[in-house]
């Protein structure tokens, strides 16, 4: 049986390295993957793909989202809600309870719950806090969505091989550095098995980066 997975802002770096993964692993075989983004002709390497369905459109539009995610089973929004009423998290939360869709997997960033300690944590208030906001509101629009959700709290990303823990909401938050491949195969892992970190809001970093006090590249 075909599961459909529908990724959102599908240009970005992370989830291109998910796209290429299930496209190319066997064990996502029987996915077919609805990549939603600005302009197709960024992905013009898929448009033959069969199971690939390329779609223009807009965060800002809930009628593109409402197209988009029509028969999905997964939906992963690869970007970070940073709209000053969050209405791109409001618009995808909407439009998939409306076609009675499930499953979403939200990226955020790291800092929202002051979770992350030391001197790394002041470091990353003082660069990103005018942002926290907005961010702390887009996970709590999922969580109180009656969606099974889960937030990614994104480290500060490098390009590094897999190699990640995952902390929790209510934990510390561990590392402060964490490679986009990383990101991408806690998405896989929700994508092979739904129930995984399902109703979270988890943290996902390098172990090794812990006790930093910038970010690691």
């Amino acid at each position: 049986m075909t599961k459909n997975v529908l990724i959102m802002a599908a240009n970005g770096q992370i989830s291109q390295i998910i796209e290429q993964r299930i496209l190319t692993e066997a064990q996502f075989s029987d996915v077919h993957l609805t990549l939603f983004l600005r302009k197709k002709s960024r992905l013009n390497q898929l448009v033959n793909n069969e199971r690939v369905t390329l779609i223009e459109g807009s965060l800002d539009s809930m009628a593109d989202i409402q197209a988009a995610v029509a028969g999905q089973d997964i939906v992963f929004v690869g970007v970070v809600d940073q709209t000053a009423d969050n209405h791109q998290t409001q618009y995808v939360v909407d439009a998939m309870k409306a076609a009675g869709v499930e499953r979403l997997i939200y990226t955020n960033v790291l800092g929202i719950y002051n979770e992350v300690p030391g001197e790394y944590g002041r470091w990353n208030q003082e660069t990103i806090g005018s942002g926290l906001p907005s961010a702390l509101r887009s996970d709590e629009i999922m969580a109180t969505s009656g969606l099974t959700y889960t937030t990614l709290r994104l480290p500060w990303l490098n390009d590094r091989d897999i190699k990640y823990d995952i902390t929790h909401k209510d934990e510390p938050y561990l590392g402060v550095s964490g490679s986009r491949e990383s990101i991408a195969d806690v998405v896989l892992r929700i994508v092979a098995d739904p129930s995984f970190l399902a109703n979270d809001s988890v943290g996902i970093a390098d172990p090794d980066t812990q006790g930093e006090d910038r970010p690691v590249y």
